[in-house]
């Protein structure tokens, strides 16, 4: 089944990735899903990715995990601190589960073997609702922390 996105939806997506074969064959089955408009841009390091950010605003970010460990981790750590991709969902393509993975900044994993138009854009999808209600339960943790400091005192 192919995923429908809604025609107001707009989803804009940075691809992170060293093998530009793969990151269009991604890009592919993104573009397999109908409805919406999908805005993409290409980086192949944490450098190329901030040039991108200097002109687009993502919603989604997608690294491909063959950028190698200490690339993939300066890339979550940076997009993290960064205040303009602090709070945008990260998804790591992966070739396998056997390989270690970073946990930190990281809301979604996806199989390369395992991608196809309808899991791809699930598990965007997903991994933004999570993040919406994460920083919901932040905020509503900021604003009731004073409260709940008054109720400890009792």
């Amino acid at each position: 089944m192919v995923p429908q996105v809604k025609n107001s939806e707009t989803l804009n997506v940075l691809m992170v990735g060293n093998n530009p074969i793969e990151l269009s064959s991604i890009l592919d089955r993104l573009n397999q899903t109908r409805g919406g408009k999908i805005n993409t841009e290409f980086a192949f390091d944490w450098k190329s990715s901030l040039q991108c950010l200097a002109y687009f605003s993502p919603s989604h970010i997608i690294i491909d995990d063959n950028i190698g460990k200490a690339e993939l981790k300066l890339s979550v750590n940076k997009l993290q601190s960064f205040r303009k991709t602090k709070n945008i969902p990260i998804t790591v393509l992966k070739n396998s589960n056997y390989q270690e993975s970073l946990t930190e900044g990281i809301l979604n994993y996806v199989l390369k073997s395992n991608i196809s138009p309808d899991s791809l854009y699930k598990s965007l999808s997903h991994s933004l609702k999570y993040r919406q209600a994460q920083e919901y339960l932040q905020d509503a943790f900021r604003k009731r922390k004073s409260q709940l400091a008054r109720l400890l005192h009792l």
